[in-house]
């Protein structure tokens, strides 16, 4: 189906007078000036919503023009179009397009870091967000452990840290059952900890760390162990524990 919508956005694209070539894209306006993605979906992204299309179908097409694109640029003109006054995208269609990218056996900087900054560090979206790229389907990862949904899982929780506590807590409860999430948990509770956004209770995030399987050498383990085991609940509250922590465990 990603294919299917990244060649639909390449012939949106094509009839926009936009081509790619081989070290970018060109436009027919101005043939002889190479563009860069990001360039192309700065300038053309956000017209995917102004197409006569069903709402549904609008995301579809932007859906195909970030995986064509590869560029966050083009997550932003999602989010935008999704807050415009004549109504939200539906929800199925919007993060449906965000769980398949995040199961894609490819990278996908551009999803993670539009989840991260946009949608889980605004506290008004970062409950919903979270329950629909992973917190609803957690007992379904568990039971199934496919690797497209554990590819998911780890993805979300790498960049899980700015999510409230009461939020993420039962589905990082629920992923301590499996190993092979234990990293990314710890890159979640880590990113908890660092986050300008980072949320996490202290005594709760370290019995979590104390049930993950991980390499003794790990870094900042032992750093961010000591801090827990202190009560500290953010690096931006107390800024001289890390400091104290990477002293004591050095």
């Amino acid at each position: 189906m990603e294919m299917q919508a990244m060649e639909a956005a390449r012939r949106w694209l094509a009839d926009q007078g936009v081509s790619q070539v081989r070290d970018g894209w060109v436009s027919a306006e101005a043939p002889d000036v190479l563009l860069t993605a990001n360039q192309v979906a700065h300038a053309w992204a956000g017209d995917v919503f102004s197409e006569d299309l069903e709402a549904a179908d609008q995301a579809q097409l932007a859906f195909g023009l970030l995986d064509l694109l590869d560029d966050y640029w083009v997550t932003c003109e999602i989010g935008f179009a999704n807050r415009r006054a004549e109504g939200a995208m539906p929800d199925d269609v919007l993060w449906d397009g965000y769980r398949r990218r995040l199961e894609a056996d490819r990278d996908v900087e551009a999803v993670t870091y539009s989840l991260w900054v946009d949608w889980f560090e605004d506290h008004t979206t970062s409950a919903t967000a979270f329950a629909e790229v992973l917190g609803n389907d957690m007992d379904r990862v568990v039971a199934e452990r496919s690797e497209a949904l554990l590819r998911r899982a780890r993805r979300v929780l790498d960049c899980s840290g700015p999510v409230p506590w009461p939020v993420k807590e039962p589905t990082y409860r629920t992923a301590v059952q499996l190993p092979a999430l234990h990293s990314a948990l710890f890159k979640g509770l880590r990113a908890g900890y660092h986050d300008v956004y980072g949320d996490l209770e202290p005594a709760a995030a370290l019995a979590l760390l104390d049930q993950l399987n991980l390499p003794a050498d790990t870094q900042h383990l032992a750093q961010l162990r000591h801090v827990l085991a202190a009560g500290h609940k953010n690096h931006y509250r107390s800024p001289r524990a890390w400091d104290d922590a990477v002293r004591s465990c050095s």
